[in-house]
């Protein structure tokens, strides 16, 4: 399936606004968009990260603005998420190697989608589950193995951070959400320097360039999503058409 690039630019600038009006960052569903146009494999990372950025730096902001970000707590995740998402970004893989851990990645972050409200759901306002959270390696693990993924497939990693902070009860949703802006934000950042590294800063220079509607589409999306945010989709409507659409790319990538 081939799609222009305008009309890739049109359906990223959807996404934004789809996704900023109820804080979200949609790493995944970028990436799924540029597996299904048959870009090359190489661009896909370096893509989809500076769209990340583009899209989660407002949002970022405005958890900063209203206290939701609890700094002393996100660090610990952060310390080695960074490093590693840098060190992902670096990894040189072959194209069929690529391809089967973005399938994977995409099949596990749509099923996320699927269950994470029942996630939240279940945790209602129990206690934080001190015999993870309390571990002194539970956020370093989780931020470096997440880290790392994401700097090599170019998926921010907030979609996998969530449910695991869900899960263990580790903050409220705000809180959380705050927080899987914040990752997503600086591993991005981090992936995309070490994919920048990889192929060189003339050659990654030369595909933003050559993809620069896309960021531009993104960049307006985001805007004009987070000005509707009060008459946006309902968030559990956008999370499902996502996930059907990532897992149906995955597919196509895994069965290809």
């Amino acid at each position: 399936m081939t799609i222009g690039i305008i009309g890739l630019a049109l359906l990223f600038a959807l996404t934004a606004a789809l996704y900023a009006s109820v804080g979200f960052g949609g790493g995944s569903t970028y990436i799924a968009l540029l597996a299904l146009a048959a870009l090359d494999y190489q661009a896909l990372p370096v893509i989809a990260l500076l769209c990340n950025i583009i899209v989660v730096t407002g949002g970022t902001l405005r958890f900063q603005s209203r206290g939701l970000i609890d700094w002393p707590k996100i660090l610990p995740i952060l310390m080695l998420s960074v490093p590693a998402a840098w060190l992902g970004g670096r990894l040189e893989l072959e194209k069929d190697s690529f391809l089967l851990l973005l399938g994977l990645s995409l099949a596990a972050a749509g099923l996320l989608l699927i269950i994470e409200p029942f996630i939240k759901r279940a945790g209602g306002n129990e206690p934080p589950d001190r015999r993870w959270t309390s571990h002194r390696l539970f956020a370093p693990a989780v931020g470096t193995g997440i880290g790392f993924l994401s700097g090599m497939v170019g998926i921010g990693g907030g979609i996998f951070l969530a449910p695991i902070l869900l899960l263990t009860r580790w903050a409220n949703s705000r809180r959380i959400a705050a927080t899987a802006s914040v990752f997503i934000l600086v591993n991005s950042i981090a992936g995309l320097g070490g994919q920048l590294m990889k192929s060189g800063l003339s050659s990654g220079g030369e595909t933003i360039l050559a993809y620069w509607p896309l960021f531009v589409g993104v960049l307006l999306g985001g805007q004009i999503g987070s000005i509707l945010a009060s008459k946006a989709l309902p968030e559990i409507c956008i999370r499902r058409l996502t996930a059907l659409l990532i897992l149906y790319v995955a597919l196509r990538i895994l069965l290809a």
